[in-house]
């Protein structure tokens, strides 16, 4: 055990939550999954929890790789990715496999697995968004130089990813304008993005509702926010998904009914996803579901510490938008199933079923832990020269990544 923690970095809590969501993820996928493998593979449910299980391990393995490499290393990779991933975004728009009037997924050839090209879009925006902050730092106050800069490639891949995934653009284009006011980014600016964003939907809603072929899920998201806003006696069909949450969080109580004793998960559509926090609160009661807040928030407060100990802007930029990034995601998740947001499709990053998205998430992390054990490894080289040279400090940074 020694040795393997011997070759295992960065922040330790970090780890461990990662780890004890990945755990939770497998008993909670493998209670909810029963409709689904009744459904589609005649009761076998090995089939989903070993395919789940396969995502985990792969997933560790990402996390483990690339927190082995130096962040400054992914700078100019996150260029690279950035315009990857605009023409992959577009070949999803024409060519993506269609679900409920969207086009979110791309097939990868060799291994016959869908993958949303959203999420690839997501990791390269924030990336990017970091370098540009940290390379712009001088000019952030500048609206040519420091703010069109920045915000212009957030809107082009919003943008992409808006017509098919509303809520996915929402939560990704938000944590960019956080990482641009912590980063210190005029606010008025920033101010400038909320009557232009709103003429903008207004112009998708009219585009909407003369040509529908161009829009389709407008009319989904319309209908989603009337449902929440409107007396859910009136339209109880259409807020089957919420009114089923809510059975399952009523009947779990503080304590919940135990692992794998949820009645809920035959009724509750995908309830191994986007409800799958209606199951902890079903299983575990309050007591679990307010543990998988903790965990999250716990996860973001680890984050911050990194940045605060972060020597240079790219490493704390990158830290600080993808912690955002990933545990806003999982509030909103949480939000939705407890009917304090209307239903948006976000699955709970490290415990919802989840094939490419998790491996993504995985990604975000090893990245967070990369910076984090760069950290560390500086530390600990400073104190080896400051000893070396009779406690006369040696101040050598390492070469800006940014540059």
């Amino acid at each position: 055990m020694t040795r393997l923690f011997k070759h295992i970095g960065g922040d330790r809590v970090i780890w461990m939550i990662v780890v004890f969501m990945a755990l939770a993820s497998v008993l909670l996928v493998y209670s909810s999954i029963v409709t689904l493998a009744y459904k589609y593979q005649d009761g076998n449910t090995f089939y989903y929890i070993l395919k789940h299980g396969l995502f985990i391990i792969s997933g560790f393995l990402f996390i483990y790789l690339i927190h082995k490499v130096h962040y400054r290393y992914l700078s100019r990779f996150a260029q690279l990715l950035f315009w990857i991933s605009i023409p992959l975004l577009i070949l999803t728009l024409l060519l993506g496999q269609n679900l409920n009037n969207a086009s979110r997924w791309l097939v990868i050839p060799v291994i016959n697995q869908s993958f949303q090209t959203s999420d690839l879009a997501k990791l390269a925006l924030i990336m990017f968004t970091a370098r540009t902050l940290a390379v712009k730092k001088d000019d952030l106050k500048d609206f040519t130089k420091g703010f069109l800069p920045i915000i212009l490639p957030a809107i082009v891949i919003c943008g992409l990813i808006l017509p098919a995934n509303f809520s996915t653009a929402a939560v990704l284009f938000t944590s960019v304008l956080m990482l641009m006011f912590m980063a210190g980014s005029r606010l008025r600016h920033m101010l400038l993005i909320i009557p232009a964003g709103g003429l903008a939907l207004l112009l998708v809603f009219a585009v909407a509702k003369i040509q529908p072929d161009l829009f389709p899920r407008a009319e989904t998201w319309i209908n989603r926010v009337e449902r929440f806003a409107s007396d859910k006696e009136e339209d109880p069909n259409g807020n089957y998904q919420i009114e089923q949450a809510k059975i399952a969080i009523a009947t779990g109580g503080f304590f919940g009914k135990g692992p794998g004793n949820s009645t809920q998960r035959n009724f509750l559509p995908h309830p191994y996803s986007d409800f799958i926090y209606a199951i902890v609160l079903e299983e575990y009661g309050l007591l679990g579901g307010l543990f998988i807040l903790m965990f999250y928030l716990i996860l973001l407060y680890r984050a911050v510490r990194i940045v605060q100990a972060v020597p240079h802007s790219f490493g704390a930029y990158l830290v600080l938008g993808l912690s955002f990034s990933l545990v806003f995601q999982g509030l909103v998740n949480m939000a939705v199933n407890v009917n304090l947001l209307p239903v948006t499709g976000q699955p709970l990053p490290l415990v919802s079923m989840g094939g490419t998205s998790l491996w993504f998430t995985c990604i975000s992390l090893g990245i967070i832990l990369s910076v984090s054990r760069a950290v560390e490894v500086g530390a600990t080289e400073e104190n080896y020269k400051e000893d070396e040279s009779k406690n006369e400090p040696v101040n050598k940074p390492i070469a800006d990544a940014a540059n």
